[in-house]
């Protein structure tokens, strides 16, 4: 018996309409994306402009709000290729190891002698001691400051290779901690970016990994690929010295060996001699947001994580009187004088701030320090005009695609092959309604994606129609023909969009940007064309025949 028992029609209804209603707010693009950029901006900072409030009031809280997210290639937007300097982590590490090594060095001064840091190259520290008959017991105490590479390709390999010649000791990071060192400052670098430029309401960027030390970033929506260095190329790297003595103005001036003659950021030509090893780094701080200072003016308080809170406590508490370099980015933002313990690891950094440079500092230092500087080798803009032609062309190419699809099936097949063009229309707007949904991204190959969707969409409904007529010629009574079309074309059409849906599982596993764009319109669209080829034409095609009860058919 030809028919569809109710519960499937409302389950197939609802889903026809939950697409409908999802993919709506990309008929309205422009005032859905500035009511979610003002609902964005207004659950970060709390507070909304008159211009934002007009914009969140243009489109009902109450309606779906997800659209699909144009990429670089049809919004326009910005390239980088940035390349990480991974020797200056190697720098740091070393930096950072020569208190330890002084501390339990200096617990064999009666046996060693004297010791101190001279000069060394790139990539070393060099400890020279007093007596250099006892390199071998300096070299034996040095080496329990190494520790096993923690990775996989280390195994067995320590951190560092410590040699003594003469009366110096000489570190340096092995080859596999230097990679496994690589390798996690190319993540956290990766990461720290992407944190900068989701916190600066962008949306959907490409940030990845390529070759050893470089990184693709590529941002739609962005003004150009300047303002796009500007969020990224900051480093936000915070750090908190000793300072030695007043501040000066000679630039030229030497600071000494393990000290570092940083410049004033607010008071031109005047520099101050810090410790180069810093008390405390960014990396410690878990918060940091725009406040004032106690005469009312912009600054960014700071809170650190238990590590950092108890350094800073204990520091503070035996260098009451004393001044405190706050240092960003290589330039002492402030020196206050430390006038009692501060402890609890909260803090406030004052300056010449503006409340923009207020708010866009925390931004940056809730973000993170990058662990290492960048350079940009390329950097491309591109802008919205050619991206609105990308969309143009693209529309164009669906909108012919989809005339000749429909022109052929109704010339074919008649009243059901509107049927199928009704339905053609349906899977379209459910492949925009789930991308909306979950907000994917839509490129230029997407698009492609898309239309070759709807080439292939009615060949369920031609696989149907044709094994109905079949049916007929069999003399098979309407209904039964019906009945029999879709039952036997099933394990064909599952056969044939199985194989595709695969083929674009693997495209998307192993392709990267616009290749994987058109991976998931691909996947998408079969999934929601077979949808639309098995269920819908045929609850038209029974409601169809329920109310006209034909004597014969035409397909």
């Amino acid at each position: 018996m030809l028919q569809i028992s109710l519960w499937k029609r409302a389950v197939i209804l609802a889903l026809c309409l939950a697409a409908l209603v999802l993919a709506a707010p990309n008929l309205f693009y422009s005032r859905v994306e500035s009511h979610n950029d003002a609902v964005s901006a207004f659950e970060k900072s709390g507070a909304m402009t008159e211009a934002q409030a007009a914009a969140k009031a243009a489109w009902p809280d109450w309606l779906p709000s997800g659209l699909v997210n144009l990429g670089l290639d049809l919004r326009g937007g910005a390239h980088l290729l940035a390349e990480v300097h991974l020797s200056e982590v190697y720098k740091a590490r070393l930096d950072a190891l020569w208190p330890e090594a002084r501390k339990v060095l200096a617990a064999e001064r009666a046996t060693i002698g004297s010791i101190r840091r001279v000069a060394a190259p790139e990539g070393e520290l060099r400890i020279q001691i007093g007596k250099p008959d006892q390199i071998a017991r300096a070299v034996e105490v040095a080496k329990t400051l190494t520790a096993p590479v923690v990775s996989l390709t280390g195994v067995g390999q320590s951190d560092y290779e410590v040699t003594g010649v003469g009366d110096t000791i000489t570190f340096r990071l092995s080859e596999a901690e230097k990679t496994a060192t690589d390798d996690r400052t190319m993540e956290q670098s990766l990461e720290i970016v992407r944190r900068r430029v989701d916190a600066a309401g962008t949306r959907e960027p490409t940030i990845m990994r390529q070759g050893t030390d470089r990184i693709l970033i590529e941002v739609p929506g962005i003004g150009s690929a300047q303002e796009l260095k500007d969020l990224i190329g900051t480093t936000a790297k915070l750090t908190f010295n000793q300072v030695y003595g007043p501040p000066g103005s000679n630039p030229n001036a030497n600071p000494g060996m393990g000290r570092e003659l940083l410049p004033s950021a607010d008071r031109e030509g005047i520099y101050y001699v810090l410790d180069d090893v810093p008390v405390v780094t960014g990396d410690d701080l878990t918060d940091a947001r725009p406040d004032t200072d106690q005469n009312g003016y912009p600054a960014v308080a700071f809170r650190f994580n238990p590590t950092g809170a108890r350094a800073f406590g204990d520091y503070t508490a035996s260098h009451i009187g004393e001044p405190f370099a706050i240092v960003l980015d290589g330039k002492v933002i402030s020196a206050p004088t430390i006038q009692a313990h501060i402890a609890g690891g909260s803090g406030i950094i004052t300056g010449n701030f503006t409340v923009e440079e207020a708010t866009n500092l925390a931004l940056l230092l809730r973000a993170g320090a990058l662990p290492a500087g960048m350079t940009f080798l390329e950097e491309r803009t591109i802008g919205p005009e050619l991206g609105a032609d990308s969309i143009a062309a693209g529309q164009k190419a669906a909108a012919v695609g989809f005339g000749l699809v429909v022109v052929w099936m109704i010339a074919s097949y008649g009243l059901f092959g509107t049927f199928a063009a009704v339905a053609l229309i349906l899977n379209v707007v459910m492949i925009f309604g789930f991308m909306s949904a979950v907000g994917a991204t839509l490129t230029m190959p997407g698009i492609a994606g898309i239309v070759l969707t709807m080439g292939t969409a009615v060949d369920a409904n031609v696989l149907v129609y044709e094994r109905i007529r079949e049916e007929l010629r069999n003399t098979k009574s309407p209904a039964r023909a019906i009945e029999l079309g879709y039952e036997k074309a099933m394990s064909a059409i599952i056969d044939a969009n199985v194989t595709t849906f695969l083929t674009g599982v693997i495209l998307f596993v192993l392709g990267a940007g616009p290749v994987r764009g058109f991976a998931v319109t691909l996947i998408v669209g079969i999934a929601t064309s077979v949808f639309t080829a098995i269920f819908v034409t045929r609850l038209m095609v029974v409601t169809w025949f329920a109310w006209k009860r034909p004597k014969t058919i035409i397909v």
